[in-house]
């Protein structure tokens, strides 16, 4: 990801710092897409540039089209035909460090279709959607990064609740390979804020646990440009692979059934089968433990069409597979194939089989040399997904386990204070925390330590449901603490 220059220099004072963000993301200078516009003749560039006042309107036009397209498509899940306004507030001297101004009215020009409407209200938590009132007095403002399209900062609202605000990147490589070779700054921010839009109509058509929830929008004046666009969405931890790779197996599953059932929504949608041409782990997020797709701004409904099977070969770095072409002239399940390899690739290669419970690595050795070879498609593959969560969750991955004759004597009420030891992988840095099913589970963990003596049992649960336990070297600091339960090796 390409970091941006710091707005300030260190030692300038918060309001300054949210002063300058802010200024970058209502930045003057272009014109993006008011609602009830259409792409006309005020989007294209000047003559005597490459590729002309034409090419650039046909962009425009194609990316319009395309907003359009899912904006009306298919009945997804509590939308109607999106409303025809803004969500913002424009009262004068309304929200935002530069007091925008209410806009001007502009009717497209005669015969010519209206811009897209963003998402109506139904917001997919409960409250009313945001709009620009909310962004009044933010603190907190904090960069994020950006990637070709868009810019992404974290704020905090005033009832200090953390968001992400998305808007166009002005320094960004779509904005600037377009005025480089069109010359044309307004109708190029067009062009681009057409892929904030589509990636908010898709938020918002695509609902579900493992989306990014779409808080709201806000098209807002500056002092030169109408209707600049930022939206306002659920915030995310970025995917760090190096960093799941030292989390426990649990955590690192629960990614993989994320995804799983990801993908089995986007081969499922109300707009159709859905694919994530961009599809790598800085597209996601992680909220809760829970794997969120973020950025849709290069996902693709249209399945390929086809004459013959040479038409339908899903190419990728390290090999190739070759599709059927339907009666119907598409390539069968081009969409779903390629979110499925891709996620093998970049996730259940990595994550799913590493430290397993033993008995579980068979079928998930399955699962993933199934999806590396394609022979399951999305609904085998979340299927056997869900199988391996039942077995954990249930116990029965330990049914044939064979359970030590070692005994323990329990002191309730209690917890040892020191005496910890490392383990991998674990929930706590500095000891050993490992969840488990039963009491059992945890004496054969113990046994299997050479340095435990002694685990203490936590009040708490993964999100599964197993209990955390503290493994310990020995028992000489036992002290009163309700709700854990101290375990310790009997004597002889």
């Amino acid at each position: 990801m390409r970091r941006r220059r710091a707005a300030v220099a260190a030692g300038f004072c918060a309001s300054f710092l949210l002063g300058s963000v802010l200024n970058v993301l209502f930045a003057p200078g272009s014109e993006p897409p008011r609602p009830g516009q259409s792409p006309g003749p005020s989007a294209a560039p000047g003559p005597g540039r490459r590729g002309g006042r034409g090419e650039l309107a046909r962009q425009i036009r194609a990316r319009y089209e395309e907003v359009q397209r899912y904006s009306r498509g298919g009945p997804g899940p509590g939308a109607g035909r999106p409303e025809r306004r803004r969500l913002m507030d424009l009262a004068p001297g309304g929200p935002g460090l530069q007091r925008p101004r209410p806009p001007r009215a502009r009717p497209p020009p005669d015969g010519a279709p209206g811009w897209p409407p963003a998402p109506g209200p139904g917001s997919p938590g409960p409250g009313p959607r945001l709009g620009c009132a909310a962004l009044r007095n933010v603190s907190g403002a904090q960069y994020v990064g950006s990637g070709y399209t868009k810019a992404v900062y974290r704020v905090r609202l005033p009832g200090g609740a953390a968001v992400a605000l998305k808007a166009v990147d002005f320094s960004g490589h779509d904005l600037g390979s377009c005025v480089r070779e069109f010359g044309a700054r307004r109708g190029c921010y067009r062009l681009a804020a057409h892929k904030l839009l589509k990636e908010m109509v898709l938020l918002e058509r695509l609902r579900h646990p493992n989306v990014l929830q779409l808080y709201g929008y806000c098209y807002q004046d500056s002092e030169d440009i109408p209707d600049t666009l930022t939206t306002i969405t659920e915030l995310g931890a970025p995917v760090e692979m190096i960093q799941l790779l030292q989390t426990s197996w649990e955590d690192r599953f629960r990614i993989c059934l994320s995804l799983g059932r990801l993908l089995h929504h986007l081969a499922h949608s109300p707009l159709g089968s859905v694919t994530l041409l961009d599809f790598r782990p800085r597209q996601f997020v992680l909220v809760d433990g829970e794997l969120k797709v973020t950025d849709l701004d290069d996902a693709r409904v249209e399945e390929t069409p086809c004459t013959s099977v040479a038409d339908c070969v899903l190419e990728f770095p390290a090999r190739n597979f070759t599709l059927p072409c339907s009666a119907q002239g598409w390539c069968e399940g081009m969409n779903e194939k390629r979110n499925l390899y891709n996620a093998y690739r970049f996730f259940f290669t990595y994550l799913l089989p590493h430290s397993a419970p033993p008995s579980l690595r068979p079928l998930l050795g399955t699962i993933v040399n199934a999806t590396g070879e394609l022979t399951w498609g999305v609904d085998e593959t979340l299927a056997q997904l869900e199988m391996v969560l039942h077995l954990f969750r249930s116990g029965q991955y330990l049914q044939n386990a064979t359970s030590s004759s070692a005994e323990y004597q329990r002191i309730p009420d209690s917890t040892i204070t020191q005496e910890d030891y490392r383990c991998w992988p674990s929930y706590h840095h500095g000891g050993c925390l490992l969840s488990v099913f039963n009491l059992a589970e945890a004496i054969d963990v113990c046994e299997s330590h050479a340095q435990c003596r002694a685990f203490v049992v936590t009040n708490q649960t993964t999100w599964t449901g197993r209990k955390l336990v503290f493994f310990k070297t020995g028992w000489s600091q036992v002290v009163p603490d309700a709700g854990k339960t101290t375990y310790v090796k009997a004597p002889g």
